[in-house]
């Protein structure tokens, strides 16, 4: 006992010890003195703090264990990590994005460091007889239904929703001007419109939230004058209602204080010095019938622009309680974006972010079949986000069901984000999730405005390329049928064979194929979130 006391209190010993015994040469000992002094009244720090145990047992030595903890992240990212090890985005997809981004190229030699042979490997198939190369300005798509009186064309290839106060006023700046450069669509995130905004023009998606930020009463209600002011104008193009997130559905949301700066609190109204929290909740609809009413009351005051939901599907039975709600009002969303649980750039609750909502696949996949299934699906457009960050990435959700795709934290990377990890902290290292002044000036808008052009004009044509390989003119053309994917080390099967696919009108007959589809279509009720029976 008494050698293991000696062990764990010798280097702290050893430095009073020096300390006392090099005093009387200061003069010539100093840089001795003052080292050792500094290591002897940190030892004396440990000895008496009570919340570590590790340091008051190994005084001094004890904060190697946190020092080393405190670095790790980086050290793992930058020197031990492997190149497709998805944490949550692997060094190969991030390297990618940021040749994209600086025009540089991103071609490999000598192979594929995938793994071909592992279960889960996915692929498009290549055609004998190879289309041209389509033009990536072509690649949009009509958005806006029959009750819509102002359609919007938008790029297949878009920014998902990111908030003013998540982000810094630089990287609003630049991911919009990037935008206008490029012809595509910038997600505002349910943060509101900020002045940041408005600077290059660029158009813009209006996210609305359960907070109502930017149209929002004193006690936090909708106010439509408010929002009819905003909808209006010529940069806005279409209006979300935002009914939950991949990162934490049904949780809510939270910018901390001290991110709460007075242009937040002015752009969100909401006060100055408290937490800004979205509800878990919107309180301006409670049933199908009731969401679908609120819809169309946007889309009036908004003066006939395309409006729709985003959401991360949960209760199966409840998105086709919306879509039975459809039938009985005639009132259609003009789109619908479905956000997977892999989504989110923002922080959230552990459980929450590994254990609560459909990823995107599945939920994208179970949207189309239902609108197919009701004969909806040529008048609502379905947009897809969730780890969208190469053409493959893209190609692979159009074949499935969407029209479009949203990228977060693609676009994040291409104006310099490093996966950091930081962002609910206010430290973010490269500026683009602070709302520190110092740390986002480090983030200079118009180079990385080009960056964000660059990424969307390179992926894009990175997809033309692809899409013609598999001798398609236009990725609308794009199948499940095209995209395959190994199943077990001997098997390889289509996407065509793998899921259901409800046959249009199925839904509206007797017949449904696939007990799991009949059974939820059984479930849902227009007047009622909760399954029928309950």
């Amino acid at each position: 006992m008494n050698l293991s006391l000696l062990s764990r209190y010798a280097f702290f010993a050893a430095c009073v010890l020096l300390t006392l015994v090099s005093l009387p040469w200061l003069a010539e000992l100093w840089p001795l003195t003052l080292l050792c002094g500094a290591l002897s009244l940190i030892g004396v720090n440990d000895l008496r703090q009570s919340r570590h145990a590790v340091r008051r047992n190994y005084p001094i030595l004890g904060n190697i264990r946190y020092l080393v903890e405190f670095v790790r992240p980086e050290i793992r990212q930058y020197l031990l990590e492997g190149d497709n090890e998805r944490l949550p985005f692997s060094r190969a997809q991030r390297s990618l994005v940021y040749a994209r981004a600086k025009n540089e190229g991103a071609d490999k030699p000598f192979g594929t460091l995938s793994d071909v042979g592992a279960t889960g490997f996915e692929f498009i198939g290549h055609s004998m007889l190879p289309a041209a190369h389509a033009d990536p300005a072509t690649f949009r798509v009509d958005i806006g239904g029959p009750q819509c009186r102002q359609p919007y064309s938008a790029s297949i290839f878009n920014i998902s929703a990111m908030s003013f106060g998540s982000l810094s006023a630089n990287a609003i700046r630049a991911l919009n001007q990037g935008a206008a450069l490029g012809g595509f669509a910038h997600d505002t995130g349910e943060g509101s419109i900020s002045a940041y905004h408005r600077e290059h023009r660029g158009d813009l998606i209006w996210e609305l939230g359960s907070g109502y930020f930017g149209c929002r009463t004193a006690d936090g209600r909708f106010d439509p004058q408010r929002f009819a002011v905003q909808a209006n104008d010529p940069q806005v193009k279409m209006i979300e209602v935002k009914l939950s997130q991949g990162a934490k559905p049904g949780h809510g949301g939270i910018l901390p204080r001290h991110k709460v700066t007075p242009e937040i609190a002015a752009t969100r109204g909401v006060p100055l010095g408290e937490d800004c929290i979205s509800p878990a909740r919107h309180s301006e609809f409670a049933t199908p019938v009731e969401l679908l009413e609120f819809l169309a009351r946007l889309r009036e005051l908004s003066g006939g622009k395309p409006v729709g939901f985003k959401f991360c599907l949960g209760h199966p039975w409840e998105f086709m309680a919306i879509a039975k709600a459809m039938l009985r009002t005639g009132i259609l969303p003009d789109f619908i974006v479905v956000d997977g649980k892999e989504g989110g750039t923002g922080a959230a609750p552990v459980e929450f972010t590994d254990h609560i909502g459909v990823p995107l696949r599945e939920g994208l996949l179970f949207v189309h079949n239902t609108l197919v299934g009701l004969n909806l699906r040529d008048k609502i457009r379905i947009g897809a986000s969730g780890k969208i960050v190469s053409a493959f990435d893209i190609a692979s959700v159009l074949a499935i069901g969407a029209d479009w795709a949203n990228s977060a934290r693609g676009f994040m990377f291409a104006i310099g984000c490093i996966q950091s990890q930081s962002c609910h902290t206010n430290k973010c290292p490269t500026g683009v999730a602070t709302q520190d002044p110092l740390r986002q000036r480090a983030l200079v808008v118009t180079d990385k405005a080009a960056r964000v052009h660059s990424f969307h004009r390179n992926t894009l044509k990175a997809l033309a390329e692809m899409i013609a390989a598999a001798g398609l003119e236009h990725p609308s053309r794009l199948e499940p049928r095209h995209l395959a994917l190994r199943v077990s080390p001997s098997e390889l099967s289509l996407f065509s064979q793998r899921h259901v696919y409800l046959k249009p009108g199925e839904l509206l007959g007797g017949q449904i194929e696939g007990e799991f589809y009949a059974r939820m279509w059984r479930m849902a009720q227009a007047d009622s979130f909760a399954p029928a029976g309950a």
